[in-house]
């Protein structure tokens, strides 16, 4: 199984951005997604996930209203549309994938493959 992030990079405070996740080696449609970030220094933190048929997703609260998680199945595709970003955004940003289950949730435990993750920084 393998996960490719793509859409990070440099924006301002209150700007932009859509990162990309795209899967391949497993049926699309039957892997829970989740998204995580790591700041500098600090431990790998939970963002959003997102159910296989795309109905149940959960946020971190510092993201709710800001965040949206998407898939497109027909794309082998999950989404993070963020916006009004703040310098605390600024991390690494990973997907990740798992079939074991319907809705994997906010615990990295529970899932099985990582993106090798995507530059997020955010300027004040």
């Amino acid at each position: 199984v393998q996960l490719v992030e793509s859409g990070g990079g440099l924006v301002q405070a209150g700007g932009s951005l859509r990162l990309s996740c795209v899967v391949s080696g497993r049926t699309f449609s039957s892997t829970a997604m989740g998204w995580f970030r790591q700041a500098p220094g600090k431990e790998r933190e939970f963002v959003a996930a997102i159910s296989w048929s795309g109905v149940s997703t959960l946020y971190t609260d510092s993201v709710k209203g800001r965040f949206t998680i998407s898939r497109d199945n027909a794309k082998n595709t999950v989404y993070l549309q963020m916006n009004s970003l703040k310098p605390e955004d600024t991390a690494v940003y990973y997907c990740a994938a798992t079939g074991r289950s319907y809705f994997a949730g906010a615990g990295p435990y529970a899932y099985d493959h990582w993106g090798q993750g995507t530059q997020v920084t955010v300027s004040s």
